[in-house]
């Protein structure tokens, strides 16, 4: 259950009160596929049903959530117009380490992203220099289930029943290493990427058999939580 939002001692003095009871109604939201009621989301924040209503009302006046014919509530398609400019922040974000660890690396370095059960790269940086190295482009997309950058990602999900043995080492290690995998000779470092909540993505570098694993592990990692904590804020 979410904890009451007026209670003085739970939150910091700088915060606006309706504005964290909307956000915690929207994330209880979030959470209800199959819609919430008016009635259930004020037992949920533990306030008056007045208080929900109204909260639900703004969301609604936003486009940030919406009612179906039995007044259950659900998310809004304007939640889709804030996912859609957050993607061109995370990659303006993201270019500056990405170029950074290339340079270090001597390999290209990328920023994947989960789309349904598929790793799409969408932020690439090459290394400058080099004579022999793997194309990797934006838009070059592989199943989760291989690859590091899709490894990575499945790594920063909760444990679950399904995973592999890859997933479970990935998760333990905080990075994902493979050989020869998606390109014959080619090695793939990448690390989840933390402080995302509800977006997952990964960062990582692809060279051909002469990168230095150990140093790539320990650069991807430091990059990628330089960029959650970017993001984050």
């Amino acid at each position: 259950m979410v904890r009451k939002a007026d209670n003085a001692a739970e939150k910091p003095g700088n915060t606006l009160q309706t504005l964290d009871r909307g956000l915690q109604a929207l994330s209880v939201i979030a959470g209800q596929p199959e819609g919430i009621s008016v009635a259930a989301l004020a037992a949920r924040l533990e306030v008056h049903r007045a208080i929900a209503y109204r909260l639900a009302t703004t969301l609604e006046m936003h486009g940030l959530i919406a009612r179906d014919a039995a007044g259950a509530l659900h998310l809004g398609a304007g939640i889709l117009t804030l996912a859609s400019r957050f993607g061109p922040q995370l990659r303006a974000r993201a270019q500056p380490l990405l170029q950074e660890l290339a340079g270090r690396s001597g390999a290209a370095a990328f920023l994947s992203v989960a789309q349904g059960e598929e790793c799409v790269a969408v932020a690439v940086a090459e290394p400058e220099g080099r004579l022999l190295h793997i194309a990797y482009r934006v838009g070059n997309r592989h199943p989760l289930s291989r690859g590091a950058a899709g490894i990575a990602i499945l790594a920063g999900r909760p444990e679950g029943a399904g995973d592999t043995d890859a997933v479970r080492e990935a998760r333990r290690s905080g990075v994902s290493i493979t050989r020869s995998e998606l390109q014959r000779g080619a090695v793939g470092v990448a690390s989840p990427i933390p402080g995302l909540p509800g977006f997952e993505a990964s960062l990582g570098v692809v060279a051909l058999d002469d990168l230095d694993v150990d140093r790539a592990s320990a650069w991807v990692t430091d990059c990628a939580r330089r960029l959650g904590q970017a993001v984050a804020g």
